[in-house]
């Protein structure tokens, strides 16, 4: 195997013998053979828009299979072969419907490969197709192409996460489709796929608008929401991924049953929406960073659901008390195919649950942009009164490694006249720090999830144009 499209990695180079997330080099592979069989099935959709044929649900999943070899989202080998079948499977019958309309075409050789009928012979097969195996002759090339490899993986997440929001835009699929088409193309040169990267970004910001706007439609826009970080006396189930909607089920089928649901990781934000709040057992938040769940879950009471990615692999003093659900998955672990999540309300059930009370601090959450923009007149009057001097950002993923602690001395220093916005789970260096507040607006800001980086482009696009600046 080899793989580096996280930074975590092994030497920071790439992990080769066994992913440092918990990939198997036989995962690795299948994983590889699935992003070439959705390379060639891609050569094929962007043919089929020449001749103005665009397949629903082809679109829907490329982007659900890419997002399924994301970073921390499916370790489970069984699970891929089904996928690239149907990959095949969707790959012929699009070109049946573009041969129909203007005649046989000539398409790569990604295009044309046939899966092996075995598991073992998938692996195999994965092998011979991963990132070295299509090495260019210039590495720049070769290494720009596999950077907007992940680059649509992300956002094939943010994509599918908004579709099932009943947000979507051809414009998003078409270019899903022709960058992993463009990437087998051996004439591409450095400016050419320079371009293609900076595309796949303005893409990903057209995605991220969908995703608020199936948040936001669905569930409100966030409000400023004090959030517990103790617990409540009870039974007790644990939701950590970023899938709002799963939240929701969850919220709505453990009602009444004497559960009370506390979140994890970038599913803290959840806290802010209005149509969340609203259900009583919906208590707090628990643990912290993704890199910290093999602590924090083995000391858990109650049930744990995994929504999207962030799994790691689970320890045997928790591995019958976590459940998986949509594209996550791991051998062994009880996956909720259906969305009734009666399995993972039962065992919550069933477990001890929180012995007493723990009150604890609290921490302010849904500093989206409707909320900070709401009060962007006193925003703008205090930075026009030299009370605010500066904004920053901290977002992204945090590492696991000890004593990377970065993130928490660049906010603990951060001059008193300055504001810090943040997003992500890096947040989870600093999140529960006090940092006071200037003219009563909060020095640190919690934007959201992630996939909330478009609320933070908005407030940076109203600052600029409040201020006349670019």
């Amino acid at each position: 195997m080899f793989c580096y499209q996280c930074e975590q990695t092994a030497g920071g180079t790439g992990c080769t013998r066994f992913g440092v997330c918990g990939k198997s080099p036989e995962v690795a592979a299948l994983q590889d053979l699935l992003v070439y069989a959705l390379k060639g099935l891609s050569a094929v959709a962007v043919e089929a828009r020449r001749q103005g044929i665009s397949d629903g649900e082809v679109n829907r999943f490329t982007s659900e299979a890419a997002f399924s070899t994301l970073t921390n989202v499916n370790f489970d080998p069984e699970r891929f072969p089904p996928m690239i079948n149907k990959a095949v499977e969707l790959r012929e019958r699009l070109k049946e419907k573009v041969k129909e309309k203007a005649g046989a075409k000539k398409y790569p050789e990604t295009a044309l490969f046939k899966p092996e009928k075995t598991l073992d012979a998938m692996i195999k097969q994965g092998a011979m197709h991963g990132i070295m195996s299509d090495v260019d002759a210039d590495a720049d090339v070769h290494g720009l192409k596999w950077l907007l490899v992940f680059g649509m993986k992300g956002l094939a997440a943010y994509t599918d996460h908004a579709a099932l929001l009943g947000q979507e835009d051809e414009a998003v699929y078409a270019f899903i489709h022709e960058g992993l088409a463009a990437t087998l193309d051996p004439k591409k040169t450095v400016p050419e796929m320079y371009d293609l990267v900076m595309k796949c970004g303005a893409i990903n910001l057209r995605a991220m608008e969908l995703l608020d706007a199936g948040n936001t439609g669905h569930y409100g826009h966030p409000v400023p929401t004090k959030v517990p970080l103790g617990h409540m006396k009870g039974k007790a189930l644990l939701v950590s991924g970023h899938d709002l909607m799963d939240l929701e089920k969850i919220l709505r089928q453990s009602e009444g049953k004497g559960v009370y649901v506390y979140t994890h990781g970038e599913m803290l934000p959840t806290h802010g929406y209005p149509g969340l709040k609203k259900y009583r057992h919906f208590y707090g938040h628990y643990g912290t960073a993704w890199q910290n769940q093999h602590r924090e879950f083995s000391q858990f009471p109650g049930a744990i659901v995994m929504t999207t990615n962030c799994i790691q692999k689970p320890q045997e003093s928790y591995k019958d008390n976590i459940f998986t659900t949509g594209l996550v998955g791991w051998p062994g672990v009880t996956h909720i195919e259906d969305k009734d999540f009666t399995p993972a309300i039962e065992k919550a059930l069933e477990m001890p649950g929180f012995k007493e009370d723990a009150p604890s601090k609290e921490v302010t959450v849904g500093f989206a942009r409707n909320a900070v923009l709401g009060v962007a007149e006193a925003v703008v009057n205090t930075v026009k009164d030299k009370k605010i001097r500066h904004f920053f950002l901290v977002g992204g993923c945090d590492g696991a490694k000890p004593g990377r602690s970065y993130y928490t001395e660049f906010v603990e220093k951060a001059p008193r006249d300055t504001v810090v916005l943040t997003l992500a789970c890096g947040k989870f260096r600093f999140f529960d720090k006090d940092l006071g507040d200037i003219g009563g607006i909060p020095r640190l800001l919690d934007v959201g999830q992630c996939n909330d980086a478009y609320s933070a482009v908005q407030i940076a696009v109203a600052l600029a144009e409040a201020f006349g600046v670019g």
